[in-house]
């Protein structure tokens, strides 16, 4: 429809101008002595008109010509772009694949290309990792290195990962603590750094790692918890035997983290081992006043020293408001075996085996039968202790 428009339009400008030129009279005289040229105004404007359209458009064929190497460059330039693109695609698509021989070739003509130069080296670099070819992933690397500051968060990210997957956790540390001095340390890096500290056993550095991740939200209080609790109880491990030791890393944990009541039974043990068991009947005593935990009333029978009739009244007092619980009937009877009370403590020891039977109890009651002379007794536990213990 436009172009029927157009189409009348000029025909109507032909029938104005054809009207017009008829009713002109004018002429124009040219004189070049000796010649005179004269000729209408209307052939004079139709030859100016025209001859300024042919000057026209030879200038712009001319200046086209003359533009044509620049353009053919730059499309030469855009398609090159187009393929280094292209190429970069490719290479992250073939990576995925699995196709790591081809994600390297693509990476590589992306980078010779120019496009893109230090995500194409990263990117031959990955592949080249998961090729196992230690050169060029060398080579890459270095590569990304030439590329400055731009790439320096990638790169470092990338080497500390692989490191991990790798399992070289000196050279993940050494990235990692690279890329914190830079203040780069998100949440990434945060959980390379936690796995690489549980790796090299620096509960510490595992613990300040766990509750950056909480602080910044990257770890739920819940999902933190064991791993905190794992971390403390390595840290309670490496100092084993030495119970100032142990006293000084407790004094340092937070208090949200000391009312965990399986790290409070491994501080207690720990303490038990090195001698202290005042330290450790305190610590269970403080936690179980928090709320109540059958294996920390199991635990604290075998704490020794000090005065054995306040922690029996303790124990005593615990049975009125939980008088099924085997591990504390069980810590009674141990109790009331340090305390000679051989009837109360049989007494005890049979009630945890009534409610729960276990090898404990009946090594307890075997040691009770000895001690009183009752040799047939003695045995008959030891029988039954060494048939639970193997179940």
């Amino acid at each position: 429809m436009r172009g029927l428009l157009w189409l009348l339009g000029l025909f109507a400008l032909a029938a104005i101008l054809a009207v017009a030129g008829r009713y002109n009279e004018g002429y124009a005289l040219l004189v070049w002595p000796p010649y005179r040229i004269q000729i209408s105004l209307n052939l004079l404007i139709v030859l100016l008109v025209g001859g300024f359209a042919a000057i026209y458009a030879l200038t712009r064929l001319v200046a086209r010509t003359m533009a044509l190497p620049r353009a053919v460059q730059r499309y030469r330039q855009r398609v090159g772009r187009e393929r280094a693109a292209q190429a970069i695609y490719d290479a992250v698509r073939l990576r995925i694949e699995g196709r790591f021989g081809q994600a390297l070739k693509q990476a590589t003509a992306a980078y010779e290309a120019g496009e893109s130069r230090g995500l194409a080296a990263l990117l031959a670099a990955r592949a080249a990792h998961s090729l196992r070819d230690e050169t060029r992933y060398r080579y890459w690397l270095g590569k990304v290195a030439e590329e400055g500051e731009e790439m320096r968060l990638a790169r470092l990210m990338t080497e500390a990962k692989l490191a991990v997957e790798d399992r070289r956790f000196d050279d993940a540390a050494e990235s990692l603590a690279e890329l914190q001095v830079g203040g780069q340390r998100h949440i990434a890096a945060l959980r390379l750094a936690l796995r690489t500290a549980q790796a090299k056993g620096d509960w510490g550095e595992a613990v300040r790692v766990v509750r950056q991740l909480v602080k910044v939200k990257a770890l739920t209080p819940e999902l933190a918890e064991p791993v905190k609790r794992r971390a403390h109880q390595e840290g309670l491990k490496q100092r084993t035997g030495d119970a100032l030791a142990i006293n000084t890393y407790w004094q340092d944990v937070p208090r949200d983290e000391q009312r965990d009541p399986r790290l409070v039974a491994s501080l207690a043990r720990a303490l038990i081992a090195a001698g202290d068991g005042s330290g450790a009947q305190k610590a269970i005593e403080t936690q179980l006043a928090l709320g109540w935990d059958t294996t920390l009333a199991g635990i604290y029978g075998r704490c020794e020293g000090g005065e054995v009739r306040s922690r029996l009244a303790k124990a005593e007092d615990w049975l009125t408001r939980n008088p099924r619980d085997p591990q504390l009937l069980l810590t009674l009877g141990r109790l009331c075996v340090q305390s000679q009370l051989w009837g109360k403590a049989e007494s005890y020891l049979e009630a945890s085996l009534a409610i729960e039977p276990g090898w404990e109890a009946h090594v307890e009651l075997a040691h009770l039968a000895e001690r009183i002379n009752r040799t047939d007794d003695a045995n008959r536990h030891y029988r039954a202790a060494a048939v639970l213990s193997r179940r």
